[in-house]
């Protein structure tokens, strides 16, 4: 298929509450119900070939005034009503690495899972790694997911809740021993995810030699904001030349191209599927790259807003706030935007 209209998909609630299916062409969003029936970001995914085909169809032939909605004036929901396996590429960012080990060793904490000989050893087999090494890839919890304009709820008992914005691929065709040249192939498209991370609940002091504990570390609900579209593969340009931003109250903490990748996409998409089986509606996140509060000594708290961007992947804006204790009562509902503006 040769690309012509630009369009991306999306999944967004309207004023009146009703949520639907949306083509995406630039600030405008066409409601794909009249036009393809009651379909959803899901079900198109599932028949990605033939869909992506009626989609750039009615992309090409729709005229503005045929268009329903302003884009800024939908709540945007995680593009997918029902994702697959979340898999997370670890430690793929070079100079992410070199800060993480950096800041635990500053702090005097660690947060790394590493000691200061560890440290040493680490950076030296860096370059390394990525000439003759594998990724690293582990698999969260696909109920940690919500949109892009969400609040991320801090969980009560722990302090260092970080950021971690990322290029994420979501696949469309099933995919099992995929060679790297092919691997770009099973890709629909891509989004913005920021794998929100509470550092300081990754190391359990009762059980040191198994490793950081990833479910403690990155799956309480909302810490996984994404969306706020899903552009097709077609449409994206090279994945490895995408601008990475995210600002905490205004100021940027992450600003980082995809090049810094220990591994690029289609090397992560290979060597998955060399281990699992990809599907349909899987949720591969590449990686985050420098900056973050790991670095930087600073972690969200309650009233911190983020704002991601990615290069042509739309905008993030997520409100932080306190999960109530266990003596509080009441308090936000997780995963619902309560005054952010968009």
């Amino acid at each position: 298929m040769s690309p012509s209209t630009r369009f991306a998909l999306g999944t967004f609630a309207a004023s009146d509450g009703r949520s639907f299916a949306g083509l995406v062409l630039g600030d405008r969003v066409v409601d794909l119900g009249p036009h393809l029936g009651a379909v959803t970001v899901r079900s198109l995914l599932d028949d990605w070939d033939r869909s992506v085909m009626r989609l750039q169809a009615l992309a090409d032939r729709i005229a503005p005034e045929e268009t329903d909605h302003a884009l800024d004036s939908l709540r945007p929901l995680p593009p997918l009503d029902r994702w697959g396996q979340v898999f997370c590429a670890g430690a793929n960012f070079r100079q992410h690495v070199l800060d993480l080990l950096a800041g635990a060793e500053r702090r005097g904490d660690s947060t790394d899972g590493l000691t200061a000989a560890d440290r040493d050893r680490a950076r030296a087999e860096l370059d390394e790694r990525a000439r003759s090494g594998r990724p690293f890839v582990f698999m969260e919890s696909a109920n940690a997911i919500v949109g892009a304009h969400d609040d991320v709820v801090l969980p009560h008992d722990s302090e260092q809740h970080d950021w971690e914005l990322e290029l994420a691929a979501v696949i469309g065709r099933p995919a099992r021993r995929v060679a790297r040249e092919d691997a770009l192939g099973v890709i629909a498209g891509y989004t913005i995810c920021n794998d929100v991370t509470t550092r300081d609940a990754l190391i359990r002091t009762d059980a040191r030699g198994l490793g950081l504990d990833w479910l403690a570390g990155k799956c309480a609900p909302t810490f996984l904001p994404t969306g706020p579209i899903l552009l097709p593969a077609a449409h994206a340009g090279d994945p490895m030349a995408l601008r990475i931003t995210l600002k905490v109250n205004g100021r940027t903490m992450q600003d980082e191209s995809t090049a810094d990748m220990l591994f690029d996409v289609a090397a992560l998409i290979a060597h998955i599927s060399e281990v699992a089986e990809l599907r349909a509606g899987d949720l591969v996140l590449t990686g985050s790259p420098a900056g973050n509060g790991a670095h930087h000594g600073v972690f969200l708290k309650p009233g911190d807003v983020m704002d991601g961007t990615i290069t042509g992947l739309g905008a993030q804006r997520n409100r932080c706030v306190a999960e109530p204790a266990p003596s509080d009562g009441g308090g936000p509902t997780p995963g619902r935007a309560t005054g952010v503006p968009a």
